[in-house]
């Protein structure tokens, strides 16, 4: 038991690192630092990456090193506060993406905050989606997902694809998304001792590096107060230890509201997501990813 409590207490300490809970004012170490974690904990000898250029915006394919599905793929759009992340850092969950669908994963480099503030994301998300129907897939083929900032750039593009009457993708899967940027949520309060990852100073910095001084109701900032009719099937995925437990909660319910298919799931004692860890937990939850997006695929 103690050894068992030894390594939650190790693995804790990381986690805090991947999400920026450090002593640094060095936002480029903060993001090296990242990388560097994606990199081990993404490495794997059965997922083949492979770089592209999409129009000056780097991007990366992860894909199984078997035969696998090709008719459907997915668009993984990484967290990090919109201030850091990266392809690499996504790893931790693009590898098991991919392993668990045996689908191609594509995720991309977004311009990151504050050097990039909005709507920098929301362009490049939009370029990503543009790529792949340049590559020749539907809007019926690709499954859009993303964690925490990740999760909030997946709505804004679905969103934004919403407005100009395109098609929408076949299904959203979301983990932690961090929908509300008003931080209006009661959770905030409420899990505040219990998050071990996440606090509101973290989160107050992110909001400044990237919709300082803009309307944060507005819906490709704070998807939240978006119109979800006619989005697609979605699934969401939270900690209950998490301050943004709230931002799940609501997105889930306004989006019962206006007639998703929606299904969302609370992991007991979990923090903000819990998915990158390599624990049994986290790869339950990605197999739970998977069955939902073989489900909309049918």
């Amino acid at each position: 038991m103690k050894g068992e409590n030894k390594r939650n207490q190790n693995l804790m300490q990381l986690i805090r690192r991947v999400h920026g809970l450090v002593e640094s004012a060095d936002l480029e170490k903060h993001r090296q630092s990242q990388d560097h974690i994606g990199a081990i904990l993404g490495n794997t000898r059965d997922i083949r990456y492979k770089e592209i250029d999409m129009d000056g915006m780097y991007g990366e394919w992860v894909s199984v090193n078997r035969a696998h599905m090709k008719k459907y793929v997915i668009l993984h759009c990484h967290g990090g506060g919109y201030s850091t992340g990266s392809s690499m850092y996504a790893r931790t969950l693009t590898s098991k993406l991919a392993t668990t669908t045996s689908m191609d994963v594509l995720c991309f480099d977004y311009r990151l905050a504050p050097e990039n503030p909005y709507p920098a994301a929301c362009e490049d998300a939009m370029k990503a989606w543009n790529y792949l129907m340049l590559l020749g897939y539907g809007a019926r083929d690709i499954i859009l997902t993303g964690d925490s900032a990740g999760g909030n750039l997946a709505l804004s593009l679905t969103l934004r694809l919403k407005e100009e009457r395109r098609l929408l993708p076949r299904g959203l899967v979301l983990l932690s998304p961090w929908t509300d940027l008003t931080s209006s949520g009661e959770s905030f309060e409420t899990m505040a001792e219990l998050d071990p990852v996440l606090s509101r100073e973290y989160i107050d910095g992110m909001i400044h590096a990237y919709a300082e001084g803009m309307d944060l109701q507005n819906p490709q900032i704070s998807p939240l107060f978006g119109d979800f009719h006619g989005f697609p099937p979605t699934y969401i995925q939270v900690g209950e230890n998490e301050i943004l437990l709230s931002d799940s909660l609501r997105l889930y319910k306004n989006m019962l509201e206006a007639d998703v298919s929606v299904k969302l799931d609370r992991f007991p004692g979990m923090w903000h997501v819990f998915q990158m860890s390599p624990f049994k937990t986290a790869y339950e939850a990605m197999d739970k990813n998977a069955e939902f997006i073989f489900n909309i695929c049918r």
